[in-house]
């Protein structure tokens, strides 16, 4: 099998160097690139054609959100992995709409930003637990401030089949081949998904599941 092309960018040539360290190690990885800037990371990305980028959020001359959004944009094949100290909703929310699939806390353990770049080599996810922790007891105490009920409750035994493999990843075709249903179906009950919880985006829909634990989010994320 061909190794799994790592681009490694972060501001900081410590957190670089310790990250190289770590990830070259691994048996199948292969480090091709470092940058220490969000621009630098867009430029490198698009010459050397990493299947993963591991990008700090917080990076000078474009922050870690935006070249996500522009190396998501002009290479959708490359797969993205923030790497951050913000365990908040806000944060978490724009890196799945800038296009990434694997969030790690900075200070986690090292296994994780392992686990992470082989999750989303694979096509899967990863988030820290840390923070599907935080996003799950911040969601609680909304629903108690709020005195709502939970819209989960609303969705048929279908709809939650649906809900789980769209926010593991898969596209409404395969949730239909999956499901054995026609993506047609697939697409009606998405709609309906959407409609009850009232999602504007996937990237809704996937925060959704981290906060319901409908996703795992350990060493056997499947996303």
């Amino acid at each position: 099998m061909r190794p799994v092309r790592i681009l490694i960018a972060d501001d900081h040539a410590i957190i670089r160097r310790g990250l190289r360290a770590l990830l070259a190690h691994e048996p199948g990885f292969e480090i091709v690139a470092e940058a220490s800037n969000g621009r630098e990371a867009v430029e490198l990305a698009e010459r050397e054609l990493p299947h993963v980028a591991i990008l700090d959020i917080s990076m000078p001359v474009l922050n870690g959100l935006e070249a996500a959004r522009q190396i998501s944009s002009k290479l959708s094949e490359v797969q993205l992995v923030m790497l951050t100290v913000h365990a908040d909703e806000c944060y978490l929310l724009n890196a799945l709409k800038a296009g990434a699939r694997g969030y790690v806390l900075k200070g986690s353990a090292e296994f994780e930003i392992v686990e992470a770049v082989r999750a989303v080599s694979q096509g899967k996810a990863y988030f820290s637990p840390k923070v599907s922790r935080v996003l799950a007891d911040e969601y609680v105490r909304y629903l108690e401030a709020k005195q709502v009920e939970d819209g989960y409750d609303l969705l048929t035994s279908r709809e939650r089949q649906i809900l789980q493999l769209l926010a593991e990843g898969q596209s409404n075709k395969d949730v239909a081949n999956i499901l054995d249903l026609s993506p047609t179906t697939v697409i009606c009950h998405r709609q309906h998904i959407f409609q009850k919880l009232n999602f504007h985006s996937l990237a809704d829909l996937i925060l959704y599941a981290i906060r319901k634990g409908v996703i795992p989010s350990s060493r056997d994320v499947v996303v």
